[in-house]
C-alpha cells in the first residue's frame, strides 16, 4: 500500500493544477488552496501539544537557529539595503515570465536592495519537476512549495515565524504549518467562484446571479435559447481544469469550513444526495446535468485552455468554473475587460453562499541555502509580499491582513468567506493517504474523475448517481484499508 501512496502522491503532484494560478499549465496548489487563519483555540492547542513534548520543540526550533535566528516579523527591509548575495528563484508563472512581468517586478525590488541579483526560472511542469528537484536539492534558494507532506517541510524548508507571529500579520500562515512553524507564505490567496460574462447573461435575460444549482442550470439553458455564446466552456482538454470542481466539495457546498480537512476521511457517503440542492454530489451534478443537456461546447474533447481567455472576453463563452486566481487572465485576453465578471459558486446552505478562500502556492526557503542567502531569499519574499502589489495585480484575495480586496469580488457582498480550518493532530497525512487509496484525489489533482463525469454526462454512457455510488465505495474500501474511523 505505501508504494501505491507514494505513486498515487507523485501523479497527483504532476497534476495538481486545478486549484492555483496558472501560467502554460498552471497553478497549483501543492496542497489544496484551504489553509485556515490561525484561530485563538488552535494556537493554544499547538502551544499546549508543543509543551507537552519538549524534545519536539528543539527539533523545531532547529532551523531557525541555524538560519541565524532569521524571522519574517523581525525583519525590518529598511535595514538590509545594502544586502549583497546572488539567489535562485523557480516558480510555475511562465505566463508572467513572458509577458515580463516577472522581471519588472525584480527591477523594481533592485531599486531598494540594487545588490541582491535574483535570478528566476518559470517552469512548465512546475508540481512534477518541483518535486524531482526538491529530492535532489538542485534548485536554489527560493521556490513554491510542491505536494509533500508536511513532517518533510523541516528537512527542505527554513521556517519564516512562529505560526503565532506570522499569523498576525498574513493570512492563510497555517498553509504549510509544522510544529508551530510556519514553514511557506502564499504569493497570493484565492476566492472559490466562477466565472461569468456580464454582457452574455444581460442578453440572456439573467437579472440576478444565481444561488443554487438548479437556477446556475436554468440560466444556462437560458444562455442557450437567447445568445450564441457556449453556457458552460468545460475545459475537458486541458485535464488540469477539471480538478477545479473539487475546490467546492467543503465549506463552498456544506457551509463547513471543518469538513475537508477534518470530517471527510470519517465520513461513509460523502457523494450522498443530500436532496436540498448542497453537497459535493451537487456541485458535480451542476457538471453532468450540463453536459447531458447540450449545455456545454458542441465537442468537449476540443477544448483549448490559452484560446479559451479570449473566449470568455468576447463573450463567446458565458461561465468558466475556476478559482479566482483566472479572473486576470480573462481581463487581458482582450478588449472588453469589463464584461468579464466572477460570481459566488451557485449553492446556498440554510439561507446563506459560502466562498472558500485560501492560499495558492507558497513561497518556501531552502533549509540548506548559505545564510547570506537565506538572508537575502528572506528580504525577497518579504518584499514580493508587502510591496510588489502582485497578488492585488492577479486579482488575489489578500495574503497581508488589511490588504486591499479588488473590485472582482464584489459580487461576493452578502456572502460568508470561509478558510478550511486545518487538519486534527495526528491526522495531518490522513487525507493525503485516502486520495491515494481511493484514487479520487480530492483536492489534489483529481482530474480524471471529473472528465468522467463530462464523458458519461455528454454521451449518456454512465448515470450519475451510479458515478457517486462508486465514489462513495471506493472511499469506504479505502477507510477500511487504512483503518481510518468511520464517524458521519
Amino acid at each position: 500500500m505505501k508504494a501505491k501512496k507514494v505513486l498515487a502522491l507523485t501523479l497527483s503532484a504532476a497534476m495538481l493544477l486545478g486549484l492555483t494560478a496558472c501560467g502554460e499549465t498552471a497553478e497549483a496548489p501543492a496542497e489544496a488552496p484551504a489553509a485556515a487563519e490561525e484561530t485563538t483555540e488552535e494556537a493554544a492547542l499547538a502551544a499546549e501539544e508543543t509543551a507537552e513534548e519538549p524534545a519536539a520543540e528543539e527539533e523545531a526550533e532547529a532551523p531557525a537557529a541555524e538560519a541565524g535566528e532569521l524571522s519574517y516579523t523581525g525583519l525590518n527591509l529598511a535595514d538590509y539595503t545594502d544586502t549583497t548575495a546572488t539567489i535562485k528563484f523557480i516558480h510555475h508563472k511562465t505566463d508572467r515570465a513572458e509577458d515580463g512581468t516577472m522581471d519588472a517586478m525584480v527591477a523594481e525590488f533592485n531599486k531598494t536592495f540594487p545588490n541582491i541579483t535574483v535570478e528566476m526560472e518559470a517552469v512548465t511542469d512546475y508540481a512534477e519537476d518541483a518535486l524531482l528537484r526538491l529530492s535532489t536539492g538542485d534548485w536554489g534558494d527560493v521556490m513554491f512549495i510542491p505536494a509533500i507532506d508536511k513532517n518533510q517541510l523541516e528537512e527542505y524548508f527554513m521556517p519564516f515565524d512562529t505560526l503565532d507571529n506570522l499569523s498576525g500579520v498574513l493570512n492563510f500562515a497555517n498553509q504549510w504549518e509544522y510544529n508551530g512553524l510556519s514553514y511557506g507564505i502564499p504569493y497570493m490567496a484565492n476566492a472559490q467562484g466562477l466565472l461569468y460574462n456580464k454582457r452574455i447573461f444581460e442578453e440572456a435575460g439573467i437579472t440576478e446571479l444565481p444561488t443554487t444549482p438548479t437556477e446556475f442550470l436554468a440560466d444556462l439553458q437560458l444562455v442557450k435559447d437567447n445568445t450564441d455564446a457556449i453556457p458552460l466552456y468545460t475545459n475537458y482538454a486541458a485535464g488540469w481544469t477539471m480538478g477545479a470542481w473539487d475546490a467546492y466539495v467543503g465549506c463552498v457546498s456544506n457551509g463547513d469550513n471543518t469538513y475537508m480537512n477534518q470530517k471527510l476521511v470519517h465520513t461513509a457517503e460523502p457523494f450522498a444526495d443530500p436532496g436540498d440542492d448542497t453537497g459535493a454530489y451537487n456541485v458535480y451534478r451542476i457538471l453532468y446535468d450540463a453536459c447531458a443537456q447540450g449545455l456545454i461546447e458542441d465537442d468537449y474533447t476540443t477544448t483549448d485552455w490559452e484560446s479559451c481567455k479570449g473566449m470568455m472576453n468576447r463573450g463567446e463563452v458565458a461561465t468558466m468554473v475556476l478559482g479566482s486566481w483566472a479572473y486576470a487572465q480573462m481581463c487581458e485576453a482582450g478588449d472588453t475587460p469589463e464584461d468579464v465578471g466572477y460570481m459566488p459558486f451557485p449553492i446556498t446552505v440554510g439561507g446563506t453562499q459560502y466562498v472558500l478562500a485560501g492560499g495558492d502556492y507558497c513561497y518556501g526557503i531552502n533549509a540548506n541555502a548559505s545564510d547570506e542567502n537565506k538572508l537575502a531569499s528572506l528580504i525577497f519574499v518579504k518584499w514580493m509580499t508587502e510591496e510588489s502589489n502582485w497578488c492585488f495585480n492577479e486579482g488575489g484575495y489578500p495574503v497581508v491582513k488589511g490588504g486591499a480586496t479588488p473590485d472582482m469580488y464584489a459580487a461576493f457582498d452578502g456572502c460568508t468567506v470561509l478558510s478550511d480550518e486545518p487538519a486534527l493532530p495526528g491526522e495531518e497525512d490522513f487525507l493525503n493517504e485516502m486520495n491515494a487509496e481511493s484514487e479520487l484525489s480530492i483536492n489534489a489533482g483529481g482530474n480524471d474523475k471529473v472528465q468522467r463525469i463530462v464523458e458519461a454526462g455528454a454521451t449518456g454512457s454512465e448515470e450519475f448517481a451510479d458515478i457517486m455510488a462508486d465514489w462513495n465505495s471506493v472511499w469506504q474500501d479505502a477507510q477500511e484499508e487504512l483503518e481510518i474511523d468511520v464517524l458521519y
